[in-house]
């Protein structure tokens, strides 16, 4: 869970309605199965500190080949080749965006960092994307450098229809921004944590960051799928 580090002001959208998830959520079921914790070598940490701006933080997965991908609002508005710190491994190395989105239609940023800075224990590393489309039911597994966390995909009837098309791909309950879902199974990477979007069952419907002091035990969480990662890499990067 993210303790440290500020959160950002939220993105609203539709009469402040849906807003950019930025932190954890506290975890529904934890799984002490070292397959799982495996998945944590490959999360890493994201701290952006501006000019007279305080620190934002968030999570990322680096997928090989110095590639990092991220949520967008990990990364903020900072302009395009900023440097955040990555840490990673147990240390913090600098990281430069090289690709950004926008949330919510792209919530996707790509980071670089240089291959020699890596730790010995990342270096040769590589995190699959999964091939196959999200199926509802799919066991996974959310990482973070800290932690992993057992989670299940739920079908978007459990939010607003408006926003069904938009945020389809959602699992039981919100994570950290920036955070891997991985496949239980086969340990391909599903996506990126995104946001987090009230059940439909309840009065309106929101996505909102857990930077602010509200319970979202009726929420569940988007993730942006793995089909959209590919097609946002760089055309070399193929994984």
């Amino acid at each position: 869970m993210i303790t440290q580090g500020e959160v950002g002001q939220p993105m609203r959208i539709a009469a402040s309605l849906i807003i950019a998830a930025a932190v954890l959520a506290a975890p529904v079921l934890s799984h002490a199965q070292s397959s799982d914790d495996d998945l944590r070598v490959y999360a890493v940490g994201i701290v952006n500190v501006a000019p007279f701006k305080r620190p934002f933080s968030g999570y990322g997965i680096y997928l090989g080949e110095s590639t990092i991908i991220t949520a967008a609002h990990v990364v903020g508005h900072w302009p395009l080749f900023a440097n955040p710190t990555i840490t990673i491994g147990g240390q913090g190395i600098p990281g430069k965006v090289i690709k950004k989105g926008a949330f919510p239609q792209l919530d996707l940023a790509q980071l670089s960092v240089e291959q020699s800075s890596l730790p010995d224990s990342v270096r040769l590393r590589r995190s699959h994307l999964c091939a196959e489309p999200v199926q509802v039911g799919t066991d996974v597994v959310i990482a973070s450098p800290e932690q992993t966390v057992r989670s299940r995909v739920i079908s978007p009837q459990a939010i607003a229809p408006r926003y069904r098309s938009r945020f389809g791909t959602l699992i039981s309950e919100p994570h950290g921004s920036g955070s891997g879902v991985f496949d239980a199974d086969k340990k391909c990477l599903l996506g990126i944590m995104s946001a987090a979007v009230t059940r439909y069952s309840l009065v309106g419907a929101a996505v909102a960051p857990y930077g602010f002091h509200t319970t979202w035990d009726d929420s569940v969480g988007y993730f942006v799928p793995a089909s959209t990662i590919a097609d946002f890499l760089s055309s070399r990067n193929r994984f």
